[in-house]
């Protein structure tokens, strides 16, 4: 869909404008990249803005595609400090204490793809949901198939929706305590478990894996980095 706007920007633009009148005063912001619109959605508006657009004749955009949450906590951040390369090997250090904007308002993000199958267009909105609650309203009575999809944003991020239907846990255990693709979890979790024969039951204990960041090793064997006395002595031994 992207490549055949790319090679005709008049459906973009149709596009583009076909939103542009259907939302007027609903606070709307409209970004165009790569042949790709996003409708940055004010989350209060949420729920008018959905219903506009899978029921305007211009937009029609009956199909839920995708809905999942985003943390911008760690946005534009990377572990590795440098990039430089060495002589003798990459000397890129590890940042493993990053300050996260944990209280950014913007923090948590709902991402939702809609597909209009009577104009064959599609379209990514985005809502911003919060930083210490995040909660947006459920979308649920007008893209039913937005349920599960609902249901995994809470597991994973944590992010509320407001009016869903049945909001619990879809992924993780039952007593799993946290949402694991928050970016201040920690990839190795709180707890691990196993079974124990002798208590006959699964049990959870403190995680005995260490926190830990892969760093590449460069190993420097072949003849080039080889001292010649070190080469000798090896043919020798």
């Amino acid at each position: 869909m992207a490549k055949d706007i790319l090679s005709n920007p008049a459906r973009l633009t149709a596009l583009v404008d076909a939103l542009g009148e259907a939302l007027v005063g609903q606070g709307c912001e409209t970004i165009t990249d790569l042949g790709e619109v996003t409708l940055i959605v004010p989350s209060g508006r949420l729920t008018d803005v959905a219903w506009i657009l899978r029921d305007h004749p211009q937009l029609r955009f009956e199909q839920l595609i995708d809905l999942c949450g985003v943390d911008y906590a760690a946005y534009g951040k990377s572990e590795w400090a440098t990039e430089e390369a060495s002589t003798t090997g990459f000397g890129r250090g590890v940042d493993r204490d990053q300050e996260l904007a944990l209280d950014d308002p913007k923090r948590f993000a709902v991402v939702y793809h809609l597909l209009s199958l009577v104009h064959n267009r599609r379209v990514r909105l985005r809502v911003y949901a919060g930083s210490s609650q995040p909660m947006v309203d459920s979308i649920v009575p007008v893209w039913a198939a937005a349920n599960w999809f609902e249901r995994e944003a809470f597991d994973l991020f944590g992010i509320l929706f407001r009016g869903h239907p049945d909001l619990r846990r879809i992924l993780t255990d039952y007593g799993f305590v946290g949402h694991p693709f928050r970016k201040d979890f920690p990839l190795s979790g709180h707890v691990e478990m196993r079974y124990d024969p002798e208590q006959g039951r699964v049990i959870y204990e403190p995680v005995s894996i260490p926190p830990r960041v892969l760093v590449p090793r460069v190993i420097r064997s072949d003849s080039r980095y080889v001292q010649t006395g070190a080469s000798s002595e090896s043919a020798d031994a």
